[in-house]
């Protein structure tokens, strides 16, 4: 009988934890309605749904289901990226900015935050603290791609073309990631610059 509860409990568990890899919120539901386990585990199966929403772009669903998991697990740092991306896809920026503030407040370590914060930043015309955002993203994984093009705009829209130019070309310069969408931005963005640059004339000497 210990095993079996055993078994049964580990089965429960894993739905519990994994209910959001399924594009099946009903799943979550379930388990948010009938699951004996509460607390910090049942914040999972609220955390997933929300995720499967966010993956639909029902924002508003979304941040409803992640304020509950962050109810009932308020120390984990991946609940609150997850509200401030469905806060800045919903034209949030300010409280998603304030998500991405909790979340480096609970790992500070992780650069995708600082990078998203960036880009929150960034969407208020905040230019300053959106680069300073996007230094600590790149220091952190200097590999980064994305950010490094991300901050190549926030140096152009802010007028520091040579300072865009060099993100571009170190973004261009890394490897393509999953989908290599940052290299192409980059190489685009390398062109424009190129072809807004004065064409020299030479004068003929006497």
């Amino acid at each position: 009988m210990l095993i079996v509860l055993g078994v049964l409990f580990g089965l429960s568990t894993h739905m519990v934890v994994n209910c959001g890899d399924e594009d099946e919120p009903d799943i979550c539901s379930a388990v948010i309605g009938f699951s004996p386990l509460r607390g910090s585990l049942i914040a999972f199966a609220y955390e997933g749904r929300g995720r499967i929403a966010l993956r639909h772009g029902d924002f508003r669903w979304a941040m409803a289901d992640f304020d509950e998991a962050i109810r009932l697990n308020p120390n984990r740092a991946a609940l609150y990226r997850d509200r401030a991306l469905a806060r800045r896809l919903n034209g949030d920026f300010e409280l998603a900015i304030a998500d991405y503030d909790e979340a480096i407040a609970h790992d500070p370590k992780l650069a995708a935050p600082y990078h998203q914060r960036g880009l929150a930043l960034a969407a208020t015309g905040d230019l300053d603290r959106a680069i300073l955002s996007y230094n600590t993203a790149i220091r952190l994984d200097p590999k980064n791609a994305e950010a490094r093009l991300d901050r190549g705009l926030a140096f152009l829209a802010r007028g520091q073309a040579d300072d865009a130019r060099a993100d571009f070309e170190a973004a261009l310069a890394l490897p393509s990631g999953k989908d290599g969408r940052a290299r192409e931005a980059a190489r685009a963005k390398l062109a424009e610059l190129a072809s807004a640059e004065p064409t020299q004339v030479s004068v003929p000497r006497r």
